[in-house]
């Protein structure tokens, strides 16, 4: 890794390490609101079932990208600890400091990632 230290990269492990303990949490936390609906009609009007409804599926949605985020984390982690960390898993560049330090978890190069947008 040409233009990083290892210091860099120990940063940069801390920031993720912090990152994924976070998300773990929150997941965790949270896990109650994606359990199924469950209003006595009877009681609670049509209304208000579908805003249960409709906010169970907002907190599924938010916990879905809370792990496919934890799974991002949990992979550059991966990385550092085999020493890829820094290199895009498509092509194998380095990916510019400047990138990482935005994102750590990101896995490619601004190249890569940009030729993905357009699939």
């Amino acid at each position: 890794m040409s233009d990083r230290t290892e210091t860099d990269i120990d940063r940069l492990k801390v920031r993720l390490v912090e990152e994924r303990d976070e998300l773990q949490r929150l997941v965790a936390a949270h896990h109650e609101e994606t359990k199924p609906v469950k209003v006595d009609q009877t009681t609670v009007g049509r209304l208000s079932r579908m805003d249960e409804i409709q906010m169970q599926a907002m907190s599924k949605e938010t916990e879905r990208r809370r792990k496919d985020e934890l799974s991002r984390v949990e992979a550059a982690l991966k990385r550092i600890e085999d020493g890829e960390y820094g290199y895009c898993v498509a092509c194998g560049a380095e990916v510019r400091p400047k990138r990482l330090e935005l994102d750590p978890a990101t896995p490619n190069c601004i190249d890569c990632a940009t030729a993905g947008e357009g699939k």
